[in-house]
């Protein structure tokens, strides 16, 4: 009998910690949900926005002439400074200022607790995509990119150890502006790979939720998030006379691709994507955002997104686009031409079940070695069959948008954005993994099975 009694309860404790108990909810709204917010040293985090003139560029060198001033894109908690004047939901926002953006947006939530002891979750506001800064922009300090997030693991380490040892870290998450894949480099590896870090790598963190732009093709240790656009309505009516504007657009393009311009060396789908557009201007618009024309000026992209009826979303230096989630709000249909691009990344946030609802896919390989043309399939499209996926993406819309800290009751309470998703997601997972570790199961802690679950 106590066996069974045993076992019963193991049972108990796994529906209510996965499915979550409808009645504990209800006697307890804070039911594993407790979120703890370590206090970081400032030299990890607001310090980093302080000394933004100074210490580092926020705008690539490179890109300085199309990019907003570094320390003006710190404006309204990270989303940037307003588009113009009587703009009241439209930033410049720089998407590597999501992490103290995040930060912010945390810090409204209910549920926070100061006592780590009872809390389900320990977020670490390190904001690991600006300390990395350094690291990736000057030459000099190429050779000690191994070391970012060092400083962090040590303090860790030494500051209330108990709080990381108490579950090995792996009640821990984090947000990091950027993808995986650009803070993965293994430590020992030489020589050092430009660009990247291994933040991800160090073994301090192995065990460490990552809530990144993009996450590697093995997303035990990382879940992808969407790339911040730059529509933050902060009241409800403000989302509605957005969307409700994407849907009575009138769309006179078939197809739109908003990138860079430059012809690849060799054969790939943005290079088949480029030479169609020009062969079929009457059904293809190109809006040029080669060096970082469109990163601080949504007007130049989001007015053509509004015309077009399919948004082509070829993969660049890495899969995921930010394009994508401008498109979906829109409602310029998504073209994905690989699953990396977004359905096997953003499963919190856009279900990949129904992706077909809301998207097109077209092989790669067969526009580029295969001859087939992206404007004929498009066109075969049934306009019912667009207007349905129009109408799918804009329902999206609201989960892959980052609504404005201090927004309003009304629209916290009409849905979840991507903050939302993206903390319940993290919750979610820790508390799968911590589950395992107390049933004495190691081999579950990395399980992905229910990653992709709609919320």
């Amino acid at each position: 009998m106590p066996n069974f009694l045993l076992l019963l309860l193991v049972v108990l404790r796994a529906v209510a910690a996965v499915s979550g108990d409808a009645a504990g909810d209800t006697a307890d709204p804070c039911a594993v949900r407790r979120i703890h917010i370590r206090t970081l040293p400032p030299r990890f985090n607001t310090h980093l926005l302080r000394h933004c003139d100074a210490s580092f560029p926020l705008a690539d060198p490179s890109a300085a002439a199309t990019s907003a001033p570094s320390c003006e894109s710190l404006a309204n908690h990270g989303l940037g400074p307003r588009t113009h004047a009587r703009s009241h939901s439209w930033y410049r926002t720089d998407v590597r200022l999501l992490e103290p953006f995040f930060h912010r947006r945390l810090l409204e939530r209910d549920c926070l607790v100061d006592d780590p002891a009872i809390a389900d979750a320990v977020f670490v506001p390190y904001y690991a995509g600006l300390d990395s800064l350094p690291y990736v922009l000057d030459p000099s300090l190429l050779n000690s990119s191994a070391l970012h997030g060092a400083s962090l693991a040590q303090f860790l380490a030494r500051d209330r150890p108990q709080i990381l040892s108490r579950r090995h870290g792996h009640d821990h998450f984090m947000v990091l502006a950027g993808s995986a894949w650009d803070h993965s480099q293994p430590q020992h590896s030489e020589p050092r790979l430009w660009g990247t870090t291994s933040l991800v790598r160090l073994p301090e963190f192995e065990n460490f939720t990552f809530l990144a732009f993009e996450s590697r093709s093995w997303p035990w240790q990382e879940h992808a998030i969407p790339h911040p656009t730059s529509f933050h309505p902060a009241s409800l009516p403000r989302l509605d006379a957005w969307l409700a504007r994407a849907r009575r657009s009138r769309r006179t393009a078939l197809m739109l691709y908003a990138g860079g311009v430059s012809r690849p060396s060799r054969p790939n789908i943005r290079g088949s994507i480029l030479a169609e557009c020009a062969n079929r201007t009457d059904a293809c618009v190109v809006v040029d955002c080669s060096a970082g024309k469109c990163s601080h000026d949504p007007v130049r992209y989001m007015r053509p997104m509004l015309g077009g009826k399919f948004c082509l979303e070829p993969p660049g230096d890495t899969p995921t686009r930010r394009s994508t989630f401008d498109a979906i709000l829109a409602g310029c249909v998504p073209v994905f031409f690989e699953d990396a691009a977004a359905r096997r990344q953003y499963g919190w946030h856009l279900p990949p079940g129904r992706y077909d609802e809301f998207s097109v896919h077209i092989p790669k390989e067969t526009v580029v070695l295969g001859g087939v043309k992206i404007a004929e399939t498009l066109a075969a499209v049934p306009d019912a069959e667009v207007r349905r996926m129009r109408e799918r993406a804009l329902e999206m819309a609201p989960r892959v948008l980052y609504r404005r800290h201090g927004s309003t009751t009304e629209l916290r309470e009409a849905g979840k954005d991507a903050v939302d998703l993206a903390v319940d997601g993290a919750l979610r997972r820790i508390r799968r993994r911590v589950l395992a570790l107390d049933e004495g199961q190691p081999e579950r802690i990395y399980a992905q099975e229910d990653d992709n679950v709609e919320m």
